[in-house]
Order: structure tokens, then sequence, then C-alpha cells
């Protein structure tokens, strides 16, 4: 996967860049794993608008993804790697050994004609899907359960990964993307390799529109509003506006937002470096 660079024969083309595709194998998804998508356009169900900047955009199909990979033991072949508009990574089509089909996010390097396996006891092959406690230590894996049979939630963006760094009695020790140290369980599932198109970080959309095509509306900043409508908004000329904010008051630099109760508090060994 590598990153084109347009000749600007428009003046939207100037600064643009755009994924090569070069691992695309085809353009038409499987059917039968496609379900509509319903565009809220940021309304809720009383039709009010609750969540700004939203609307517009392409119209989609959701892919349903296999995150659970819980069908054990059963051999996969790779029939296609597919793109996918609802998320950053590749999707791969599986077909099982038995006639079914199902999607799941792709490794780097995942190729069609490549057999996967999952279950508890399968090499840690790349694509293969097994317990954390059966991987060897320093492995590089991604859609990491956080709790065992929920289905990956963990580390399922282009290019991250997560390392298996240690164990700790019913624990395994993964470091996250964010260079976060944390502990999972050990009867927890995740996928070997890292997630696909990493160039994903690289592309510069070069115009606005393209944001428009994602369904992503222009966000104003809070110095250009009132002060009816901002906490940093009014004065007279360009003033800066005064302590950064949100729109409800609170302090955008710094202040903590994470709940010193959160369940999870005591599962991280070290915090993400700053």
């Amino acid at each position: 996967m590598g990153v084109i660079k347009l000749k600007p024969t428009t003046p939207g083309q100037r600064y643009r860049t755009a994924p090569s595709f070069e691992e695309i194998t085809t353009d038409k998804p499987e059917k039968s794993l496609l379900e509509p998508i319903k565009r809220t356009g940021g309304r809720n169900n009383q039709g009010h608008r609750t969540a700004r900047y939203i609307g517009g955009g392409h119209k989609r199909m959701y892919r349903v993804i296999d995150f659970k990979r819980d069908k054990v033991d059963v051999s996969a072949t790779v029939m296609t790697v597919e793109y996918d508009p609802n998320r950053t990574a590749r999707i791969a089509l599986l077909q099982y050994a038995d006639g079914e089909k199902r999607y799941i996010i792709a490794p780097q390097n995942i190729s069609v004609g490549q057999v996967v396996v999952s279950g508890s006891l399968v090499a840690p092959e790349i694509g293969n899907a097994l317990l954390l406690s059966n991987m060897p230590i320093g492995t590089i894996v991604h859609n990491v359960e956080i709790h065992p049979g929920k289905g990956g939630q963990l580390v399922r963006s282009a290019g991250t990964y997560a390392q298996l760094v240690a164990r700790d009695g019913k624990y395994a020790v993964l470091k996250m993307p964010s260079s976060e140290l944390r502990m999972v369980l050990s009867s927890c599932m995740a996928t070997v390799g890292s997630v696909s198109n990493a160039d994903h970080m690289n592309v510069s959309y070069g115009k606005a529109g393209r944001k428009r095509w994602l369904g992503i509306r222009p966000r104003v900043r809070g110095v250009a509003m009132n002060p009816v409508d901002h906490p940093m908004g009014g004065g007279e000329g360009r003033a800066s506006g005064g302590h950064p904010r949100s729109r409800n008051g609170l302090y955008a630099k710094g202040k903590k937002t994470r709940s010193p109760k959160k369940y999870s508090n005591r599962l991280i060994i070290s915090k993400r470096k700053k």
C-alpha cells in the first residue's frame, strides 16, 4: 500500500495525495454481508440537532465485520481484499471450508488465497486469531478483546498494532498504539499482525469537498462566533478569545477528562506518553 501524488491539473489536486489502492482486488462487495446505514445528519429521534458539523456525504452500505472470530478450528481462505467506506482499514472476505463467508479487518500483507484459522491452539501466524495466553511474548496483534467472547474492541484502526510484552497471572500485558501499558485477560482473543493501510495517516484531502463527501461539514472556530454562541466569541476586532474552552465552558488545554473511578484504571500499568 502506498500514497500517490497527483499531477495538479486542477487546483483541488495540487496538494492532494491519495492511496494507491494496489492491495484492493475487487470493487464489488459481498451482497449477503451488506446492511443499510441510516444517516442521522447529527439529529436525534426528535429531529433536534445534537451533534454539529455532520451532514451530507456519499451514500454507503455497512459491511458486517466478524470481530469475534468465533468459528473455531475451521480453516478459511482469503477471497478478496476490499475497500470499506466505514473504516480506515481494509477488509478481507473469508470463505470457510463449510461455505460460509465473513468479512474481517485485513491485516497488513495478507494476500488472496492465504488460509487463516481461529482457535485456542492455532499457530501465531498473520491473520490467525487465538487466545493471548497461547501467543509467544513479543507477538504483534490487533482486534483485541477487552471482555472474553465480546469481540475485538481495541486496535482496529489503519496501521495500528499492539505488542504482547509480558504475562502476569491471569492477565497479559499489552503495549498499546498510544504507548500505554495495559493488562488484558489472557482468555481474550486477538488477531496476529498489524492492521492494513498503514499509509492512511499520510493522505492529504487537498480540498474541502472531499471532507463533504465523507459527511463532514465545515467546523466553525469558537473565536469567530458571537458571545451568545460560544464562551470564546465576541469582542472588538480579532479578539483572542481568552482561555481555550469548549462550547460548554470546559477548558480544552490540560483539564483531566478521564473519570477517576473508571473500572479500567486498575488495569493500566503506565499511561500513554503525552
